[in-house]
């Protein structure tokens, strides 16, 4: 066969086709670029409803409340380490070991009240977690982690994180601009401002809530140095998500590795979870009784 022959059929043979179909009254669909070639598939999205936990504890609303969050959960299993057996060891289980001892080991002061943002194995989607705490109207907020080396098993210890300041500054001109007829944030009134002025007084809020926060931090270092195993780097600042409330002072604590043989059994065993929650709690204790000696100085008039 001829290259002119073959270049005729290959021209003609379309053309009689579509004339065909033309005369026959037959569509043949033709796709539009860029759009329907492409199959969609519409998949329901799972809307998480934000439940406010329910606060244990005394019925007095003057006792300080701490709002305790399980980071993960659910289908989230967080980090993940395996044990001497081969056994799977999940970051959120450990959290929620930890929370629950903790809250139980705080309520028994009778004198703090306690809420979770889960006490059981469920998704709490990130940016509910600070806002449980915000709209409980909570006094502290602690969130609980562990974490992973990947490969290294050398790597371990706890550390515990505060919002950096490069952080809080971005946290706080996204807050006024999507909150700022909000009435009041730790005393200092931000309705009917611009965004701009509503902005700056977010980020003083936030500068109270930043020190409280240090502080905190500075006494669980202090009331679990020689109790618990600290990374050598144990106090740290990022830009995490849910340290990001402007008007509750927010901790991370990354209680160990899970990739590390020592601090996997430290936080898989009662024993190890209860020193943990001990340590916690007692630092808590001391964050409010100090918390409320300055508010007795300032009745006093000592403190201006």
């Amino acid at each position: 066969m001829s290259f002119r022959t073959l270049l005729l059929i290959v021209l003609l043979v379309p053309a009689l086709l579509l004339g065909g179909a033309v005369m026959l009254g037959v569509t043949i669909p033709v796709p539009h670029w860029g759009r329907d070639y492409v199959q969609r598939f519409v998949l329901a999205g799972e809307t998480v409803p934000l439940d406010l936990p329910q606060i244990a504890g005394p019925e007095d609303s003057a006792l300080p409340l701490v709002v305790i969050d399980a980071g993960h959960g659910g289908r989230d299993p967080g980090a993940i380490g395996t044990d001497a057996e081969g056994r799977e060891v999940h970051e959120k289980d450990i959290t929620l070991a930890l929370a629950l001892a903790l809250r139980e080991e705080l309520l028994r002061s009778g004198r703090i009240r306690v809420a979770l943002t889960r006490a059981d194995d469920r998704i709490v989607p990130l940016p509910y977690r600070p806002e449980i705490a915000r709209l409980l109207e909570a006094d502290l907020f602690v969130s609980i982690h562990a974490d992973s080396a990947g490969t290294r098993e050398d790597v371990s210890g706890a550390s515990i994180y505060t919002l950096s300041a490069d952080a809080s500054s971005e946290a706080a001109a996204r807050f006024a601009a999507r909150e700022n007829d909000a009435d009041r944030l730790n005393g200092i009134a931000i309705e009917g401002q611009s965004e701009t002025v509503s902005a700056i007084l977010v980020e003083l809020s936030q500068q109270r809530t930043q020190e409280d926060a240090i502080e905190f931090s500075r006494l669980v270092l202090r009331e679990g140095g020689d109790r618990l195993a600290f990374h050598p780097q144990p106090s740290r600042s990022a830009a995490l998500a849910v340290l990001r409330a402007p008007d509750v002072p927010s901790v991370l604590f990354e209680s160990g590795f899970v990739t590390n043989r020592l601090d996997r059994a430290r936080l898989t065993t009662t024993e190890g979870q209860a020193q943990y929650a001990s340590v916690l709690a007692q630092a808590i204790r001391i964050y409010f009784a100090r918390r409320a000696d300055v508010g007795n100085r300032q009745q006093d008039g000592e403190i201006g």
